[in-house]
């Protein structure tokens, strides 16, 4: 189904849905890096195994898959902020321009102080490589590092976020924030129609001694125009010292306040809480780090990582306060509860933080382990619980689902040219989507950069890549020179890899991709060939191919750096940038 099919489908739906008239408080629940069996729920989902033998424990997270519906095969992005620009857009991310996560030292052309050349906003990046020593058949394409807010310097864009588009609620902001371009001002969750409470615009943060990072206005680049950071704001001490815990006490605050608020015929109230767990650093309270050493199951699935479980059993106690908070304040009886992952878990760090088994890869790619996440939707009276949706999903569905069951009218934002995304209100009564009331069958995904992040099928460094999964088939387009076709629905953890047995399938998909991609996505956030690259020297056991200049000819074949003005203004001593 192309493009204006789901676009017709879905504002159908949305014109003839019936809707209470009491708009329901909403709270989403975004966490961190937190992969699809790190939630026992998911893990016996897919594995049989009882919790009991497990070795992470997340009785409140499993409580929440008992009281909503969980979905089994909800996609969000490869990484954190391109998942946070599509949730809060309803957009692939790579229409928005975020095709990765950066850190604070990732140098724009806004906080270097250069004027864009033509092209290019003030929150693209320069440059921003991982330190990779193999040979690179190409170049990094770029990424944006602020969402596009209506600034001056945004030339003409500004992305509607789900807050902006939910005027009738009061919205608040607490946690990572992460599409900001790190503390740049006009960017900020204040910029995107939030109340800011409590919060870090970076990627990650201690758990520990953290207020006086977020607190710090201190530049990370001195000619950022600006006379300081908005890194965030502590928003107070309430007397926790673990991160994660103290978050939660604003979050409960808020909820409290809330609830005296709506007693005296206050507005509805949408809380976004992101949390940075379970995302490194790998720091957890002592006692619960105590009490994952020695737990005798410790091994089990390969997550054996004492430190990642206690910050792990953190996140399910906040998720369990949050739930008990909306009980005891009566809020419960209409408040929407949606809690997610970013992406998928990670795989690349030393020591290990998880494993995604028995699903391929983690975070970082585009195999089921990197961007299939857990998702859960709760509504008391509203949705019945413990059910599972195995209908396929995504991140930025995540907006026109919220704004429809908010009762606001999707049409002005699901016209052609708008979000990408589709309600999945219809599944919440008919999880099996028998009635076709969730139309939407296709789903792309965009990662133009090389990275350290090793590629599951030869260990080294991953390439460029890009994603569509369309019905049950999917297909990895390695833009070294690689196509990997899956069955999914018959094989989730993509162990029988099909485009030689099946090329004229893969073909198709790749032309559907790249469809997609030269459509949506503008050029300079796609990769460039190396002119510097030695095929000799190649790492690989297959040789570097354009697979756009052998299936759709040389018009279309994969760009070169001579027409973009970025690569001319890198210098030399700036190309490595993390």
């Amino acid at each position: 189904m192309n493009r204006f099919s789901v676009f017709f489908f879905c504002l159908s739906f949305a014109l003839t849905s019936p809707l209470d008239a009491a708009k329901p408080n909403v709270i989403i629940i975004l966490a961190d890096d937190l992969g699809i069996v790190d939630v026992n729920a998911y893990a016996t989902k897919f594995t049989g195994t009882d919790p009991s033998q497990m070795y992470y424990e997340t009785p409140n997270l499993d409580r929440l898959t008992k009281e909503g519906l969980a979905f089994s095969q909800a996609y969000a992005c490869h990484l954190c902020s391109p998942a946070r620009a599509s949730l809060l857009t309803g957009k692939y991310a790579a229409r928005t321009g975020f095709t990765t996560a950066v850190g604070g030292n990732v140098r724009t052309f806004y906080n270097q102080a250069i004027e864009p050349p033509q092209g290019y906003v003030a929150q693209d990046a320069l440059v921003w490589e991982d330190k990779i020593d193999i040979q690179q058949a190409l170049l990094n394409g770029t990424t944006r590092d602020a969402l596009a807010s209506g600034q001056p310097s945004d030339n003409g864009q500004d992305e509607t976020t789900i807050a902006e588009a939910m005027p009738e609620h009061d919205a608040a902001f607490i946690g990572k924030w992460h599409v900001g371009g790190h503390g740049s001002q006009g960017w900020q969750p204040s910029d995107q129609g939030f109340e800011e409470i409590s919060y870090l615009d970076e990627g990650g943060s201690p758990y520990f001694n953290w207020r006086g990072i977020w607190d710090s206005g201190q530049k990370l680049h001195p000619k950022t125009p600006q006379a300081k950071l908005l890194r965030g704001k502590s928003g107070g001490n309430l007397g926790q010292e673990y991160l994660t815990d103290e978050l939660t006490e604003h979050a409960i605050n808020y909820l409290r306040h809330q609830a005296d608020s709506q007693a005296t015929n206050g507005k509805p109230f949408f809380l976004h809480f992101c949390h940075f767990a379970v995302h490194t650093p790998f720091q957890g309270r002592a006692d619960d780090v105590a009490h994952f050493e020695n737990k005798a199951t410790r091994g089990w699935n390969g997550h054996d990582n004492a430190i990642y479980a206690a910050m792990l059993k953190r996140l399910d106690v906040s998720v369990g306060r949050i739930l008990d908070t909306l009980e005891a304040t009566g809020l419960d009886e209409n408040t929407l509860v949606v809690f997610m992952s970013d992406n998928g878990g990670v795989m690349y760090t030393d020591p290990l933080a998880t494993n995604n088994a028995p699903f391929k890869g983690g975070k970082g790619t585009h195999f089921e382990g990197g961007i299939r996440v857990p998702l859960v939707i709760r509504w008391k009276g509203h949705v019945d619980g413990n059910r599972w949706c195995n209908v396929p999903v995504d991140c930025n569905d995540i907006f026109p689902t919220v704004l429809d069951l908010a009762g606001y009218d999707l049409s002005k934002h699901i016209q052609p040219g708008g979000i990408d995304g589709c309600t999945i209100a219809p599944l919440l009564d008919d999880p099996a989507n028998a009635k076709r009331g969730y139309t939407r069958d296709t789903f792309y995904q965009h990662y133009p950069l090389n990275v350290i992040v090793k590629n599951p099928e030869d260990g080294l460094p991953s390439a460029p890549s890009s994603a569509i999964r369309r019905g049950d088939w999917k297909l990895i387009f390695d833009w070294s020179g690689a196509l990997r076709l899956y069955n999914i629905a018959k094989d989730p953890y993509e162990q029988n890899e099909l485009s030689a047995a099946m090329p004229e399938k893969a073909r198709e998909l790749f032309v559907q991709l790249n469809d997609w991609i030269d459509t949506n996505v503008d050029v300079k956030y796609t990769p460039a060939i190396n002119p510097d690259y030695d095929p000799s020297k190649e790492a690989r056991e297959r040789p570097f191919v354009d697979l756009r200049r052998k299936y759709l000819g040389d018009d279309r074949a994969i760009r070169t750096i001579e027409d973009d003005p970025r690569f001319k203004l890198i210098p030399a001593a700036v190309k490595t940038s993390k």
